[in-house]
């Protein structure tokens, strides 16, 4: 039986508790494909939100004819938490700490790469000088390239190049659905097709990808913060008896989680990965983690996605 004549995963009637986040949204670019795909992959390899520092994704590659300096690129997207119980600022400005170290150790150190701001609907901006052109040590200075104000940073390997501003903006983090599965095979498939559909839509991230570690406010080690939601791991359902709350038949349940500037983009992410998802076998439920809305500002309904 092909995969249009099977019946589809059922979607339980459940949401996702989704969260605002500051974000930025910037191309990378270099001379090969090897460097852009390292500098990519190295800025944007630890998610982290969760643990109170900025974290991204990669939305897509982009080809020369793409680019401001018609060299081969990729758009990044950077996320971190707003603190809702301090002001903005403070929390906008620890986001420019961050991303600064994601700029200067994984990609200002790559051979010819160079920094694009790529969001073009800012609510602000910030000004790379203090935090990374200054790793010039003074002999950094601006000029204008490819119609943008950029900063030239003199290295040992001639040079580094960054847009002088970097628009941020307020998205839409944590968006997510589990893929509740019966067998290995069916979680790697899921996987795969939800981040293929996934990744072919703009303006979204998966900062985890495939992620094997859903996790809850509640702890007993609150030095670590979220850990494991012990409810749902599957190794633990004889341990736990009734408690458990994974259902007969399912072995993995791995989580997608998507950040995305709109609550629009975030839901047609979701919406797609969905779809992708409940079409292979094996997959015995779509659900999503949330905390009872106790947390998240957004709450979305995973039914209301499929209708």
């Amino acid at each position: 039986m092909g995969n249009s004549d099977r019946t589809l995963a059922p979607v339980e009637d459940t949401f996702a508790e989704a969260f605002e986040g500051i974000f930025c949204r910037i191309a990378v670019t270099a001379d090969d494909e090897r460097t852009v795909r390292a500098a990519a992959e190295d800025a944007t390899s630890t998610p982290s939100v969760v643990i109170g520092r900025v974290e991204g994704g990669i939305e897509r590659y982009l080809n020369k004819k793409e680019t401001p300096d018609k060299r081969i690129g990729a758009i990044l997207q950077f996320w971190a938490e707003i603190n809702p119980n301090k002001p903005f600022a403070e929390s906008l400005k620890k986001f420019e700490t961050e991303l600064s170290y994601r700029i200067r150790q994984d990609i200002l150190v790559k051979p010819f790469t160079a920094v694009f701001d790529w969001l073009p609907k800012a609510e602000g901006k910030l000004d790379m000088m203090e935090r990374v052109g200054h790793c010039g040590d003074g002999y950094e200075y601006i000029e204008k390239r490819y119609g943008r104000k950029v900063i030239v940073v003199p290295l040992m390997v001639p040079d580094f190049v960054i847009e002088r501003h970097i628009g941020y903006a307020v998205g839409v983090t944590g968006g997510n659905f589990w893929i509740m599965c019966k067998t290995k095979h069916a979680m790697n498939k899921a996987g795969e097709k939800a981040l293929e559909a996934i990744h072919n839509l703009q303006g979204v991230v998966t900062p985890f990808d495939v992620c094997s570690a859903g996790s809850k406010p509640e702890t007993h080690f609150p030095l670590i913060g979220s850990t494991t939601n012990h409810l749902y791991c599957p190794s633990l359902k004889q341990k736990l008896g009734n408690v458990s709350k994974v259902p007969d038949g399912v072995n993995y349940i791995p989580e997608i989680v998507i950040n995305g500037v709109s609550m629009d983009a975030v839901k047609n992410a979701m919406k797609a990965g969905i779809k992708a998802a409940r079409q292979v076998d094996g997959v015995v439920k779509i659900s999503a983690g949330n905390y009872g809305g106790k947390l998240g500002k957004y709450p979305i309904n995973l039914c209301e996605l499929i209708s």
